[in-house]
C-alpha cells in the first residue's frame, strides 16, 4: 500500500477535529444548527493553516447521507463523505483557480449550475486560489455568485484576499482563517508521533513548530522529512542537519559576544555560523528571533505564553537579556530587518553583515545624528544599544553662584559676566538661556522670545534683538507685567540685577554689504538654531567663539 504523508492522514475530517481555528469551526456549526448556511464562503489566510479541509468539512455535514437533513456530525463513513474526503465526489466539485481561471472555463461553470445534484442535497463548488482568475473571469461569475439556484453553494479559498475584486466579496461570507501558534502546533505533532509510536526529545518539538511559521501543513511535511531520516529517537540535532536550522548555541554565542562588547568574538562566532553553510539572511532571521525572545522576556517575564521556549532555553535567556536593556533589543530588531533586505541584493553581504553586528558590539563608542541631536535639546543621554554597567561618581559640591565659573556645554549656559568673552558667550548661547528659564517665564512668554537673539550686553543692560517681522511680539514683551517678569527671569537666572532692551533687526539697504563678521541678530540666530550646527557642536563638544559668514 502507497504511503499517505502525515499532512493527509492526519487531516482533520470533522468540525471537532479542526485544529487552530474553533472559532469559524463554532460559527459555520451554528449556521448549519438553525438553517443559516449561506449560498457562498469566501475562506482567505496563510498557506496550510486548514481552508480547503473546512471546505470540505463544510461539504460533508451538507451532503452526508446518514443523516436526513444538514448536519454538524457528518459520519465520514457513507459514500458521499468518502468521495469528498479523495475529492472525487460528483456533487462537490473542487477546481484550482490557477489551472482554470478563463472567461470560458467560468461560463461552462454557469451552464452546469443550473443542473441538480446527482444524489446529494446541494451541488458546491470548492474554488481554491480563487484569486487567480482574470477579471473577466470574476465578471462572469458575479451573476451566478450573487443568486444562485437553491441547489448550489459556492466555497472560494484564497492566500491573497487583497487580488479578489470587491465585487465578489460583497457577495460572499468572509472567514479569516489566523496562523495556528507555535504551541498549538506543538501539542498536535506530540499526538502525532504518539500515535505513529516514534520516539522524539522534548527539545525538537518548540523549535520545529516555530519553523512552520503557523501552518499545520507545514509543520506536517517537515516532521515527515525528519521521520525519513530513520533516526531514533528524533532530535533537535536533526533540524540543524536535515532542515538548515541554524545552531542554537552557536547563535546565543554570538549574542553573548554582542552583550560583552567583544567585537573579535563578534566576527569569530559569526565566522563559526558561515563555516556551517547558513546564509547571511539566515544568520540575520535567527538573530531577530533570539533578540525578539530576549525583548519578550525582558518586558514580559519568564512566565509569559509569549515565549516559546523550553525551561532549560528560559534559564539560557535570562542570563544573556541581563547584557541588554529593552531599547538596544528594539534598535538591533529593527537595523536588523533593514539589513535583511540589503543582504538580498548585495554583492558583499558578509560585509554588511559584519559591520552591523560590530555596530552592536561597540555601540558605545558610536553616536547617531539623532543622539547628537537629542543632546542639544536634553543633554548627554545614555548608550541605548546595550545596557553596561556604570559606575555611580560622587558629584562635586558647586561653589557659591556669585563666584562659579561654568564652561559653555550642552545643558549649562555661561553665566554672564561684564567683559566682552563672555558677553559673546551669552549672545552664542541665548537658546539655551532661553530653554533654561522658559519655566519661570511661562509658555506664552517664552514663545514670544523664541524667534530672538542676545544682541548687545553692557554695563548690565541686555538688548534683545527680534526679527524684523517680529515687531508685534517686541511689543507684547515691552508690556509693564511681561518686561518685569522677563527682567526678573534673567536676574535670577544670573545672579545679578539684569535690565533688558528690545530692538528689532535691521534689514541691510539695496547695495549695502552687512559687517561679514557680525551678522545681524536675525542672521545669528538662523545660524546658532541650525541643525547642522548643533550636532557640529555638541558632537565635538565645542564652543562658538565667532561668527563669520563668507561670501558666495
Amino acid at each position: 500500500m502507497a504511503y499517505t504523508v502525515l499532512a493527509r492522514k492526519y487531516r482533520s475530517q470533522t468540525f471537532e477535529d479542526v485544529v487552530g481555528q474553533d472559532p469559524i469551526a463554532t460559527t459555520l456549526k451554528n449556521a448549519i444548527e438553525t438553517e443559516r448556511v449561506a449560498h457562498a464562503y469566501l475562506f482567505t489566510g496563510t498557506r496550510g493553516v486548514g481552508k480547503t479541509t473546512m471546505a470540505r468539512i463544510l461539504a460533508k455535514a451538507l451532503n452526508c447521507l446518514a443523516s436526513k437533513e444538514p448536519t454538524t456530525k457528518p459520519c465520514c463513513k457513507c459514500s458521499s463523505c468518502v468521495a469528498i474526503n479523495t475529492g472525487e465526489d460528483i456533487d462537490v466539485i473542487e477546481i484550482d483557480g490557477a489551472s482554470n481561471n478563463r472567461v470560458d472555463e467560468i461560463r461552462d461553470l454557469r451552464e452546469n449550475v443550473i443542473y441538480r445534484p446527482a444524489r446529494s442535497r446541494y451541488k458546491i463548488y470548492i474554488i481554491d486560489e480563487v484569486h487567480m482568475l482574470t477579471v473577466p473571469a470574476f465578471n462572469a461569475l458575479l451573476k451566478t455568485l450573487e443568486e444562485p439556484p437553491e441547489h448550489v453553494k459556492f466555497i472560494l479559498a484564497t492566500t491573497e484576499p487583497n487580488k479578489v475584486i470587491a465585487t465578489i466579496q460583497s457577495r460572499c461570507q468572509r472567514f479569516d482563517f489566523s496562523n495556528i501558534s507555535p504551541k498549538v502546533i506543538a501539542e498536535q505533532l506530540k499526538a502525532i508521533l504518539k500515535k505513529e509510536k516514534i520516539k522524539y526529545e522534548d527539545d525538537l518539538i518548540l523549535p520545529l513548530a516555530r519553523m512552520a511559521n503557523g501552518s499545520m501543513r507545514d509543520a506536517l511535511s517537515l516532521l515527515d522529512r525528519l521521520i525519513s531520516t530513520g533516526e531514533d529517537p528524533l532530535t533537535a540535532r536533526l533540524l540543524e542537519e536535515f532542515l538548515g536550522r541554524p545552531n542554537a548555541e552557536k547563535i546565543h554565542a554570538l549574542v553573548e559576544h554582542i552583550g560583552d562588547s567583544n567585537a573579535a568574538g563578534t566576527l569569530t562566532a559569526t565566522e563559526d555560523l558561515i563555516c556551517t553553510g547558513l546564509g547571511e539572511t539566515q544568520i540575520v532571521d535567527a538573530l531577530i528571533e533570539s533578540m525578539r525572545d530576549l525583548l519578550v522576556l525582558k518586558s514580559a517575564g519568564a512566565d509569559t505564553d509569549l515565549l516559546m521556549l523550553t525551561s532549560d532555553q528560559k534559564a539560557k535567556a535570562g542570563e544573556l537579556a541581563q547584557k541588554f536593556d529593552v531599547a538596544a533589543l528594539i534598535y538591533n530588531i529593527t537595523a536588523l530587518e533593514k539589513l535583511r533586505w540589503s543582504v538580498k541584493n548585495s554583492d558583499t553581504p558578509r560585509a554588511l553583515l559584519d559591520a552591523l553586528l560590530l555596530r552592536f558590539a561597540l555601540s558605545a563608542h558610536f553616536m547617531s545624528v539623532d543622539e547628537l541631536m537629542s543632546r542639544v535639546h536634553s543633554g548627554p543621554v545614555a548608550d541605548v544599544k546595550k545596557k553596561l554597567p556604570v559606575e555611580s561618581k560622587p558629584t562635586p559640591t558647586p561653589p557659591p553662584r556669585s563666584v562659579q565659573r561654568v564652561a559653555p556645554s550642552m545643558t549649562t549656559p555661561p553665566a554672564v559676566a561684564a567683559n566682552p568673552v563672555e558677553a559673546d558667550a551669552l549672545m552664542e548661547s541665548w537658546p539655551e538661556v532661553l530653554a533654561m528659564i522658559g519655566p519661570s517665564l511661562g509658555n506664552g512668554t517664552a514663545g514670544l522670545l523664541s524667534g530672538t537673539a542676545a544682541y548687545r550686553l553692557k554695563d548690565d543692560v541686555l538688548t534683545i534683538e527680534f526679527p524684523a517681522t517680529g515687531r508685534v511680539q517686541k511689543g507684547m514683551c515691552e508690556g509693564k507685567e511681561r518686561a518685569e517678569r522677563i527682567s526678573l527671569a534673567i536676574s535670577e537666572h544670573f545672579g545679578r540685577s539684569i535690565r533688558i532692551k528690545y530692538q528689532i533687526a535691521t534689514e541691510p539697504q539695496v547695495g549695502e554689504t552687512s559687517n561679514p563678521a557680525r551678522p545681524n541678530g536675525q542672521r545669528r540666530y538662523e545660524i546658532l538654531n541650525d541643525p547642522a550646527v548643533k550636532t557640529v557642536l555638541t558632537g565635538l563638544d565645542a564652543t562658538i567663539t565667532g561668527i563669520e559668514e563668507g561670501q558666495q
